[in-house]
């Protein structure tokens, strides 16, 4: 959003992105970040906290007890952070922050980074509008209390570099090593390389398909040196933490990935058809059914399931194409700029005035 708003306008739009947990939040709650990827390799008990907290009653007491404890630095929040418009992109921020606020406080504007089942943190009644990215998650907001008029539904916000048109399939493998003669899987597990990568390679080579794979570990340093140090009959690249994503996917025929609003939004723009192995209980079930009823991907939880799907694919070159032209109807590479447009509208910066007075808004994100 922030780089949209730089895009879109330049200097006359300020911003100043806060990290709740780790410039504010009270202890244990800043440590928040940095345990977020050893909590989710819990994923039963993720689950059972979503579904414990979530509902409109439970979040209103869950917010009311947590406020003695963390007033104090949502206060000094608010006082060091003086703006004109606050965009809140993490559920946990909205109830705190309009407490801190109180009833004369500049816009405040939430935008849920949720696909499908968002928790019900989300959706304060208090927002002045809330930004959502799929007409699911605007039926739940107004489930919890929202009126329509706070809801629009807009898509979900990725960086620019992934929304630009594609290159050339070929030119890019070439550039990348890649084989043009074959179908390219990748096969990621978010920055963290988390989920089944390396048995899900070794299902893949063992299948005997005629198949390039792309291995993408993430920080996960240990599995990329292991992964290295083997021997591969199929033809096998293998990266650690890559910033030219949006190459590798328009260079890619199948993603293979854990179901991350983040990565299936990204893939939807490159036309990607995806096989999704993993997700987070409660947070990302709505996202397997949304892949799947949609016929832009597959949900294979297992490295066998995996190869069954993508020899169904291979066998089927047909079939393939139709599931990447259902993820380019999916797409919406205009979110994050049409969001953009939103905020400086609320600020009353009008893209075509070139003399604007310079507006100032906050970004609460973890």
């Amino acid at each position: 959003m922030i780089e949209a708003l730089h895009l879109n306008y330049g200097e006359r739009i300020g911003t100043d992105m806060v990290d709740i947990f780790k410039d504010y939040a009270p202890r244990p709650f800043n440590y928040m970040p940095d345990l977020y990827p050893k909590m989710v390799r819990v994923p039963q008990a993720w689950g059972l906290g979503f579904r414990l907290s979530d509902g409109q009653g439970r979040t209103r007491v869950l917010s009311a007890g947590a406020w003695p404890y963390v007033q104090r630095s949502f206060r000094k929040l608010v006082n060091q952070h003086p703006c004109d418009l606050i965009v809140s992109a993490h559920p946990l921020a909205n109830a705190p922050v309009l407490r801190a606020l109180g009833k004369n406080h500049p816009p405040f504007i939430t935008v849920v980074t949720d696909l499908i089942t968002a928790h019900s943190f989300w959706f304060h009644r208090g927002v002045d509008l809330c930004l959502v990215p799929t007409e699911a998650s605007r039926q739940r907001a107004l489930r919890c209390g929202l009126s329509p008029t706070q809801v629009r539904t807009i898509g979900l916000p990725v960086a620019d570099r992934f929304c630009q048109p594609a290159s050339d399939k070929l030119s890019l493998r070439k550039r990348l090593g890649w084989p043009a003669d074959r179908p390219v899987i990748i096969l990621m597990g978010g920055g963290e390389g988390m989920g089944p990568l390396e048995r899900t390679a070794l299902a893949l080579e063992g299948s005997g398909l005629p198949v390039a794979i792309v291995i993408i570990t993430g920080r996960n340093q240990d599995l990329k040196q292991r992964l290295e140090g083997r021997s591969w009959s199929a033809p096998t690249f293998i990266y650690g933490f890559v910033r030219d994503m949006p190459d590798f996917m328009a260079a890619a025929d199948i993603l293979v990935t854990k179901a991350g609003p983040g990565t299936i939004t990204e893939a939807l723009n490159a036309g990607l058809p995806m096989i999704l192995y993993s997700r987070l209980p409660g947070q990302e079930d709505g996202n397997v059914v949304f892949v799947v009823s949609e016929k832009a991907g597959i949900w294979a939880p297992t490295p066998e399931r995996i190869t069954h799907a993508l020899r169904g694919w291979i066998e089927d070159p047909q079939l393939l194409a139709s599931t990447a032209q259902n993820a380019r109807r999916l797409a919406n590479p205009h979110a994050s700029r049409q969001i953009a447009s939103i905020l400086a509208n609320s600020l009353g910066v009008d893209p075509l005035e070139q003399n604007s007075r310079p507006t100032h808004s906050s970004s609460l994100n973890s």
